[in-house]
């Protein structure tokens, strides 16, 4: 979502030895890259799948009827994704579930959540006119028992004693049989403060809301409360201090199942964050996140945005997801977010993504490999910005990079930075697309290019140097790092 609070001047990155999960060390890449790079013999990829699951912030997932849904702020619309495994939610095409002709509520819309009460899903989001102290909450209904619609406007959702006040991030605690709206917005501690309310069904609030004093490390907000039930007990997480800052994290409050939650003294306060950045993951302002089952109801995901920049943006906030375990007291362990590109299993009881990995050095989990004409760069310079810690790259006009690789579809990630240039991407030797890798601030594993779906076989994506960069550029370099192939 957007910011509330003024940026700040980025402080300067610092460079951090590539250590990413789950893999097994290669060799080093030299400082001179050979023309052509060899694919080494692969394992198989069956049962993995590697982050991000999409490129828009501030996610929700639900799997019904075995299949996974995935929401994220897209702003002018609503738009949902869907897969049988969460390893091809990036691969999958979006739906666009909503748009608004109202003009009180069709732009700046944000955080999208959505559940289901008896036969029908309730959709709940914040939008506004244009000014940003106008977001307000609603509610959608859907027409059909179908997480992705068509749904029809239900409702604002409006506290009596907060009926003009600014509120974003909506969601829904169900505790003891009861619905209660959980959400930021103005309340005497903060501008972006958690409040609760009652609700007498999915779509109505039947009383005032009540403040909630969290705790969080920095005083600007308190944002997007989401719920786990276990143990006894209800666990409200919830994202502080500035989304653009590197330190956005997730604290954590919880109730005992048969307490009031309208009553602020019965939430007891975890101390400190229970998901913060890793800098030697190069992850960093991970938050506004929501929890998922696995298809067979046995394992619990968090799924959540983050940067791979330590610099105060607003930019580069893409979706993740990793498991969560439980701690011998009875409360939810979030561990610490992943790199990137670390390669995870996929949950218990999701069918297989059927995908894999290509490195720009030629190392592949599957049924490909790289090669290159003229003289690059590589190096391990982009440390964790990038997958396996390096890179090529190149501002020589005519160089290309070719990968190889049998699937349906390709996606190339890598570096955007500010002396990016311009590419030109084609496919299987047909037209070229140009692809700007330019970007204001330095970002890593960042999605370039998604390629159109194609008949199942062998196929090459060539990237070709143009030389040509954008008036904001200061050079004309093309980054290659990972491709991810899908083969389905």
């Amino acid at each position: 979502m957007s910011p509330r609070t003024a940026r700040r001047r980025a402080a300067p990155l610092t460079a951090l030895l590539a250590v990413l999960w789950g893999l097994i060390s290669g060799p080093p890449a030299a400082t001179a890259a050979p023309h052509t790079a060899t694919a080494a013999p692969h394992t198989a990829a069956a049962g993995t799948f590697r982050n991000p699951l999409n490129t828009g912030p501030d996610p929700f997932v639900t799997t019904w009827n075995g299949t996974y849904y995935l929401t994220t702020t897209q702003g002018d619309s609503i738009r949902m994704w869907r897969s049988t495994s969460l390893g091809t939610l990036l691969d999958a095409d979006p739906i666009t579930v909503w748009t608004d002709t109202d003009g009180s509520r069709n732009q700046h819309i944000w955080a999208p959540e959505f559940y289901r009460f008896g036969n029908r899903w309730y959709l709940y989001y914040t939008a506004d006119d244009g000014t940003d102290d106008h977001h307000r909450l609603y509610v959608l209904e859907s027409d059909r028992d179908d997480p992705a619609g068509p749904y029809h406007f239900k409702s604002r959702l409006t506290p009596p004693n907060h009926t003009a006040d600014f509120a974003i991030d909506p969601g829904v605690l169900q505790h003891n049989g009861r619905l209660y709206l959980a959400y930021s917005g103005i309340n005497q501690y903060q501008h972006n403060g958690l409040n609760i309310a009652p609700m007498s069904n999915p779509y109505t609030v039947s009383g005032n809301a009540v403040a909630i004093n969290a705790a969080g490390g920095c005083p600007e907000v308190r944002e997007g409360p989401e719920f786990l039930y276990r143990n006894g007990r209800t666990w409200m997480t919830y994202s502080t201090c500035d989304t653009g800052k590197p330190d956005y994290q997730v604290w954590m409050m919880s109730l005992p199942s048969t307490a009031d939650p309208l009553v602020p003294g019965n939430w007891t306060q975890a101390s400190g964050a229970v998901f913060s950045r890793a800098d030697d993951h190069g992850v960093y302002g991970p938050g506004h996140h929501a929890f998922f089952r696995s298809p067979d109801g046995k394992e619990d995901w968090i799924v959540y945005h983050a940067k791979t920049t330590s610099v105060n943006t607003y930019s580069n906030r893409t979706t993740r997801a990793q498991k969560i375990t439980w701690n011998a007291d009875g409360s939810p362990n979030l561990g610490r977010p992943l790199a990137m590109g670390a390669t995870q299993d996929l949950p218990s009881g999701d069918p297989g993504a059927g995908t894999y990995w290509i490195n720009d050095d030629g190392r592949s989990s599957g049924d490909g490999g790289v090669s290159y004409t003229g003289t690059w760069n590589s190096g391990t310079g982009c440390a964790t910005q990038c997958f396996w810690g390096d890179d090529h790259w190149s501002d020589r006009a005519g160089n290309t990079a070719t990968f190889s690789f049998t699937g349906t579809r390709i996606a190339l990630l890598s570096v955007r930075d500010t002396g990016n240039g311009i590419a030109a991407l084609s496919i299987d030797g047909g037209p070229e697309q140009r692809v700007d890798f330019y970007g204001a601030v330095r970002t890593g594993e960042t999605l370039q290019y998604l390629s159109p779906r194609l008949a199942a076989g062998r196929h090459t994506l060539r990237i070709r140097v143009t030389g040509e960069h954008n008036a904001q550029s200061g050079a004309s370099f093309v980054s290659v790092d990972r491709a991810e192939v899908y083969t389905r």
